[in-house]
């Protein structure tokens, strides 16, 4: 394993971890402000009765932040101000300050750049679509996975990123939309992908909090379809394995990029640890388990990755599995040697993934105009 990797798997985010078993962990630095989110229901209450208060108001803090999309105090009416204060002290702290806010697409797709409690800075991504209005959100500020046609890995892990501290991109997203705020009208957000900055089940017990926030029934959380959910990985196996266990029906995707150990090496370096066979096994798992087919996120690269004999392999690992592969033209990196495959290698490849039965599209390329699309996220080195 590169030294860049290895330096971080050296312990479990699990309270108890199984002798031997190496997980991800980031730098320790001072954690971010408790807030609401981050509690579930119970916990709330318990907080509020921690505080002094009657346990209700614990829901009725709830149903102000998911269902009504507050965010200024004064509008809580139906709470005591001086408690009013108090409460949302506690458990409303501002978690995300906006730092800059980047448009393309006629105003359809806004890219955030937030500041968090300690400076540390990361992105969103909103992308409306005639049909649905999807989230893009980081779990960490960095990426330690250093695939080097990735911007955010390219950047480095600062730290992780708290369950607040997620779902409160969600929350901005929510406010914009219903507030009328993104171009197309009053609406909601209704699908997220945690494809933004970091590995998501790197950070696995703030990422599986944050999908519970989203996806609880109203007060308790925004009330998204888990359906509607999508939970990205380059492939650690033990984290899929666990989120698998969680018997949740979230998609998961897998960025792949590579079908060979030889090439994914060196493309997705945690491949050294485990590799193409281990990820895709534990995602068939995942598929059966959940009932959820797959997403194979797989970056076309010039002269790298695009050949037809690749195209041939993939085709054959994924044939008569619940799967469907996502081409994502590599999107322009500072600094990077490489560049999109061109257009006939592009359709050549979906052709040799056709036909092995397997379903493919092309991932537009939304975003790519303020540096938001896929990999291009690395707000820690332009702010």
């Amino acid at each position: 394993m590169p030294r860049s990797l290895r330096h971080w798997w050296v312990m479990s985010d699990s309270p108890s971890p199984r002798p031997g078993e190496l997980t991800f962990v980031a730098p320790r630095r001072a954690k971010p402000p408790r807030h609401l989110a981050d509690l579930t229901s119970a916990e709330r209450r318990a907080a509020v009765a921690e505080l002094g208060e009657k346990p209700f108001r614990a829901d009725q803090l709830s149903r102000h932040y998911f269902s009504r999309l507050v965010d200024d105090p004064a509008e809580m009416t139906d709470l005591p101000e001086a408690l009013r204060d108090r409460l949302v002290g506690q458990l409303l702290p501002t978690m995300l300050t906006p730092v800059r806010e980047m448009t393309c697409d006629r105003g359809m797709t806004q890219k955030m750049v937030w500041k968090a409690f300690d400076g540390v800075l990361f992105e969103s991504v909103l992308m409306r679509y005639p049909e649905r209005v999807t989230m893009c959100v980081s779990s960490q500020a960095g990426c330690g996975m250093n695939c080097p046609f990735c911007a955010t890995g390219q950047a480095g892990l600062t730290r992780n990123l708290s369950t607040a501290e997620i779902v409160e991109q969600v929350m901005a997203g929510a406010r914009a939309m219903a507030r009328g705020k993104i171009a197309g009208g009053p609406g909601r957000v209704s699908n997220i992908v945690f494809m933004g900055m970091g590995e998501p089940l790197a950070n696995f017990r703030a990422v599986l909090g944050a999908v519970r926030r989203i996806t609880d029934p109203a007060p308790d959380g925004l009330g998204i379809s888990q359906r509607s959910v999508t939970v990205s990985t380059v492939g650690l196996v033990p984290a899929i394995e666990k989120l698998a266990a969680e018997n949740m029906s979230v998609r998961l995707a897998v960025s792949l990029h590579a079908p060979d150990d030889e090439l994914r090496d060196t493309l997705v370096p945690i491949n050294n640890r485990w590799k193409v066979r281990e990820v895709l096994d534990s995602a068939w798992d995942y598929a059966k388990r959940s009932g959820r087919r797959v997403s194979i996120e797989y970056a076309l690269i010039k002269d790298i990755n695009d050949q037809a004999w690749r195209a041939d392999l993939l085709g054959k690992l994924l044939k008569g599995h619940l799967v469907h592969v996502n081409l994502i033209p590599l999107n322009p990196t500072p600094g990077s040697k490489w560049t999109a495959s061109r257009p006939e290698d592009e359709r050549a490849f979906v052709r040799g993934l056709e036909a092995h039965g397997v379903a493919v599209t092309v991932r537009d390329t939304r975003g790519r105009e303020i540096d938001g699309a896929c990999g291009q996220l690395a707000a820690a080195s332009k702010a």
